[in-house]
């Protein structure tokens, strides 16, 4: 994936947090050649990875993170519903429409009791907004700790091998 240069009103946009991820994971898929050697590296002798570890991580080996920063780039560049297709595959599951029918109806009749409150148009609209950019400024700093995150995955294979 081309990366195009950042002007300073770009530097923060979401599209280069997610390309400056994009090309950190893509950096990362290139240089490890052996992802099985990661296996055996646990995230606690490197200090850059194990602050950036979440509770709820299983693994807690490099391996662990390899795999969940190429999967995060899948959903990135296809979808999480791509994601949700390939798995429902892989099991010889058919994917419903029950799930994605029932969650967008039950928006909508949060939407039309809105609606019908006696909140004004510009309220929800600032509520939207505010929303949308609680939303953008999250995702992009996981963007960021995630870029981090393949970044110093690279940087410590490249240690264990060697180079």
């Amino acid at each position: 994936m081309t990366q195009l240069s950042e002007t300073p009103n770009q530097k923060n946009s979401l599209f280069n947090a997610m390309n400056r991820f994009l090309g950190a994971v893509n950096n990362m898929d290139q240089t490890i050649m052996v992802p099985s050697l990661l296996r055996d590296v646990p995230l606690d002798d490197d200090l850059e990875l194990s602050c950036l570890k979440s509770d709820e991580d299983a693994e807690g080996t490099m391996f662990g993170y390899y795999q969940l920063l190429k999967s995060i780039r899948r959903d990135i560049e296809w979808g999480v519903r791509g994601a949700v297709f390939d798995a429902n595959r892989k099991e010889g599951m058919k994917i419903t429409r029950t799930n994605s029918t029932g969650s967008s109806s039950s928006g909508s009749s949060r939407c039309s009791s809105s609606c019908s409150s006696t909140c004004s148009d510009d309220d929800e609209e600032e509520d939207l907004q505010k929303q949308f950019q609680y939303h953008l400024t999250g995702l992009q700093g996981v963007l960021s700790k995630l870029t981090q995150q393949a970044d110093c995955l690279t940087k410590r294979y490249k240690q264990e091998i060697g180079l």
